[in-house]
């Protein structure tokens, strides 16, 4: 989650530091985003946003126990930390511990409200807690703060897949795909909502026939 540390409560020598591990962890340098932070931790052991960053980082390297670590270890030192509250939630959710995942991702939304990323999360988990409808409309409203996300579009692509609202979820991949036409997982998806849509629609569209019935007569 890219954050931004302008109007912070840190000095400026420290927001300096924070927005260099900012632009690697951007630019996918996570290892070398993870050491200086790690060193800006050795200057000020209590630096929270320093610990956000090695989560976040750890999160797309796929280190999850020490995103997990790192996060926790923010919320005990601050616990407004939307971004350590975000960070549970989306590992929560991608151990499918959905009802965990809601309180953690409602939580970093109360902090930090109308965040494109943390509602796409929210609304993920929303939906796969069996509050379909719910679900739909957080992500919708994550949509129309960030348009053009290739993830939340395949989300909810996805979605409306799952409730068969396939010309829906075809235009939604589709333009997800547009946008990351190397993404396997929204290329897999959007296949299959063309397929079931194609079918839907030529089920749609032929006659009927019927083998006529006959009433027996006593």
């Amino acid at each position: 989650m890219k954050k931004d540390y302008k109007n912070s409560k840190y000095s400026a020598s420290t927001m300096e530091a924070l927005g260099k591990i900012e632009n690697l962890k951007l630019n996918g340098e996570h290892e070398k985003s993870i050491k200086k932070a790690q060193e800006l931790l050795c200057d000020d052991p209590n630096c929270v946003a320093a610990l956000e960053e090695i989560a976040d980082n750890y999160v797309s390297l796929n280190k999850f126990d020490r995103a997990e670590k790192a996060a926790k270890h923010a919320l005990k030192l601050d616990d407004t930390s939307y971004t350590g509250y975000y960070i549970l939630g989306f590992l929560t959710s991608h151990r499918q511990d959905w009802q965990n995942a809601i309180k953690h991702l409602k939580k970093a939304n109360e902090l930090h409200p109308s965040n494109p990323e943390i509602l796409r999360c929210l609304g993920w988990a929303t939906f796969n807690a069996d509050k379909r409808s719910q679900g739909i409309v957080i992500l919708e409203r994550s949509l129309n703060l960030d348009s053009e996300n290739s993830l939340t579009l395949c989300d909810l692509g996805i979605c409306y897949l799952q409730t068969k609202s396939f010309d829906k979820a075809v235009e939604l991949l589709k333009k997800a795909m547009e946008i990351d036409p190397e993404n396997k997982r929204i290329q897999e998806c959007y296949q299959a909502a063309k397929g079931f849509s194609e079918r839907y629609s030529s089920l749609a569209t032929k006659p009927v026939t019927r083998t006529p019935q006959r009433k027996s007569f006593n």
